[in-house]
């Protein structure tokens, strides 16, 4: 049995930084692509980043830059450092895990979702 607990969320100000946990339990970790995604309220769910045991990593236009996905494979956890977070950021950010090596943009492919942690945004 897998599970994602997401950890880190909270309220930060426009242009601070914040970091999010994923911890993974259960078998075969260091076969997963980890992922995370966000939904803001009144928009579809949206990838962020995604990266694979190699090291290859996929960001969103939106992100390129301001975030990077991490992942500690002794740890089996995935971290997401958000610097110079913007309003847009605001959202519930989901950790996600797909039994796959190559990196997936696409949200069906990852079997494995946490529950979600929101992030707010203050002016």
């Amino acid at each position: 049995q897998v599970s994602l607990l997401e950890s880190g969320g909270g309220s930060v100000q426009a242009g601070g930084s914040l970091r999010l946990a994923c911890e993974v339990s259960g078998p075969t970790y260091n076969t997963f692509v980890m992922a995370w995604f966000r939904e803001a309220p009144g928009m579809q769910r949206e990838i962020v980043a995604a990266a694979n045991l190699n090291g290859d990593a996929y960001y969103a236009d939106s992100v390129k830059g301001r975030f990077t996905i991490s992942r500690d494979n002794i740890k089996s956890m995935a971290h997401l450092q958000m610097n110079m977070v913007k309003r847009a950021d605001a959202a519930v950010y989901y950790c996600a895990a797909a039994r796959r090596y190559s990196v997936s943009l696409i949200e069906g492919d990852y079997t494995y979702w946490g529950q979600g942690t929101q992030v707010t945004v203050s002016s």
